[in-house]
């Protein structure tokens, strides 16, 4: 996919820091329930962590149990890309930010209970909050 966001993994790793270039732009994953976006219940928006564009809605945030925010769609269907992912003998479904790439997590059929029965299973470490004012 061409991304609206271009930047080297010299200059991502630069502004990210190692910890967040490893996740969002190595497709690394955080330890499950460490991270300090699986907590968050105040109303607000959840932006990529890399370039800030709005991903999803606190109000379509649950607790799914799984130790890593989940969310049951993303703020619109363009905001993110998802992707089949082999990786770790399985097939899975990768989900990025579609302006400019980072690996924000999974999405899986799962989310029983939920107006659309997925689960965007998000690494905090992926993520920016911006309570409501």
């Amino acid at each position: 996919m061409d991304y609206a966001i271009k930047k080297s993994s010299d200059e991502w790793r630069s502004e990210l820091g190692p910890e967040k270039f490893a996740v969002l732009r190595e497709a690394g994953t955080e330890r499950p329930g460490t991270g300090e976006l699986l907590d968050e219940e105040r109303a607000g928006t959840y932006t990529c962590g890399a370039c800030n564009a709005e991903l999803f809605k606190s109000g379509t945030k649950f607790d799914s149990g799984c130790g890593w925010p989940s969310f049951y769609e993303s703020v619109r269907p363009e905001a993110v890309e998802l992707l089949e992912d082999r990786s770790l003998g399985s097939v899975r479904t990768e989900v990025r930010c579609a302006n400019c790439g980072s690996h924000l997590g999974h999405v899986f059929p799962d989310g029983f209970g939920t107006p659309t029965g997925d689960r965007y299973c998000m690494n905090s470490i992926s993520l920016n909050f911006t309570p409501a004012e």
